[in-house]
C-alpha cells in the first residue's frame, strides 16, 4: 500500500514537472519568469533602502493609494499601467514633501494620504460600469499577465535604479545612518532622497502588476527584512537581499504553475516562508554573518 502511494506521489510530481516544462515552452511563461528575475533584483535593491530608512509605511501607502490611479485608468479606458505611474509618482512627491513641511509624525501624515486616497478610489471604482477584469487583475496581481512593455518598464527602471544608487553608493550608506552627517559632508541630502523617493514609487507602480496592491509592500519589505536578520555587513546584507528576491519569486511562479495558485500570493507566501525558515535558523542555531 505504501509502495502503491509513492509510485502515485512519484507520478504526480513528475506529470507536474513536465506541465511546467511544457508551460516555460510558451511566450507568456517565459515573460513572467523574465518579470519575476528583474521585479525581484528591483524590490530586493530598493527594498534594502526602504527597511534601513524606514520606509516601509510609505511604500505601503503609496501601493494602496495606487487604487486611484487603477481606477482612473478603468473609467477613461486607459492602460492601468499608464495611469499608475505617473499617479503613484505624484503621490509619493507630494505625500514626503508634507512630512518634511509639517510638524505631524510622519506616520499620521501617511495615514491621512492613504486614507484620502484610497477612499477616493474606492468611490471612483463604485463608478465602474459592467466588466472590472483590468482593475480586479491589477488590485490582485497576475505576473502570469505581464506583457513586453512591463518588461521593458522593470528593465529600465532597475537599470536607472542600479546606476544611481550603486554610483552614489557610499553617500547613500551615509545618508541611510546619519543624515545630519551626510548634509555637513557636503552630500546633496534632499536630492538624493527625492531621487530614491522617486524611484520607489515607480517601482510600486510596476510590481502592483506582478503581486498586487494588497501584497506590493511585502514583496518590497521580506526580501530585504530576511537578509537583514543574516548579515550585519551592508555589502553581504545588498546582494543576499537581491538573491533572496529573484529567487523567491522564481519559487513562487512555480508553485503558482504546481499548484494551480494566484501567482501574487504565491510569491509572497514563499518569501514569508523563507523568512520565518530563516529567521528561525539564524536565532536557533547560528549568529549573522
Amino acid at each position: 500500500m505504501q509502495l502503491l502511494e509513492t509510485c502515485q506521489t512519484n507520478y504526480l510530481l513528475l506529470t507536474a514537472l513536465d506541465n511546467l516544462i511544457d508551460l516555460l515552452q510558451l511566450p507568456f511563461m517565459q515573460r513572467a519568469v523574465a518579470g519575476a528575475i528583474l521585479m525581484g533584483i528591483l524590490g530586493g535593491l530598493l527594498g534594502s533602502f526602504v527597511t534601513l530608512r524606514h520606509l516601509s509605511f510609505f511604500s505601503h501607502a503609496v501601493g494602496h493609494a495606487a487604487l486611484v490611479g487603477i481606477a482612473l485608468g478603468v473609467l477613461l479606458q486607459i492602460n492601468p499601467t499608464w495611469m499608475l505611474l505617473p499617479f503613484t509618482l505624484v503621490f509619493g512627491l507630494v505625500v514626503i514633501y508634507f512630512v518634511d513641511k509639517t510638524d505631524l509624525a510622519s506616520d499620521s501624515i501617511l495615514s491621512i494620504a492613504l486614507s484620502g486616497a484610497l477612499a477616493i478610489g474606492l468611490i471612483l471604482s463604485s463608478l465602474i460600469q459592467g466588466y472590472r477584469g483590468n482593475l480586479m487583475s491589477v488590485l490582485f496581481g497576475d505576473i502570469l499577465a505581464i506583457d513586453t512593455t512591463d518588461l521593458t518598464l522593470t528593465l529600465l527602471l532597475l537599470l536607472g535604479s542600479g546606476i544611481f544608487l550603486l554610483s552614489t553608493l557610499r553617500s547613500q550608506i551615509l545618508l541611510t545612518l546619519n543624515p545630519a552627517v551626510a548634509k555637513v559632508q557636503g552630500i546633496p541630502v534632499q536630492l538624493y532622497r527625492y531621487s530614491f523617493i522617486v524611484l520607489l514609487s515607480l517601482a510600486v507602480a510596476i510590481a502592483i502588476k506582478a503581486v498586487g496592491i494588497l501584497l506590493v509592500n511585502a514583496f518590497l519589505v521580506i526580501p530585504a527584512s530576511t537578509a537583514k536578520v543574516m548579515t550585519h555587513y551592508f555589502s553581504h546584507f545588498l546582494i543576499m537581499s537581491i538573491i533572496i528576491g529573484s529567487t523567491t519569486s522564481i519559487a513562487g511562479i512555480t508553485a503558482s504553475v504546481l499548484f494551480k495558485l494566484a501567482s501574487g500570493p504565491s510569491i509572497v507566501i514563499v518569501q514569508f516562508i523563507t523568512f520565518l525558515l530563516v529567521f528561525s535558523w539564524i536565532k536557533l542555531t547560528i549568529k549573522p554573518l
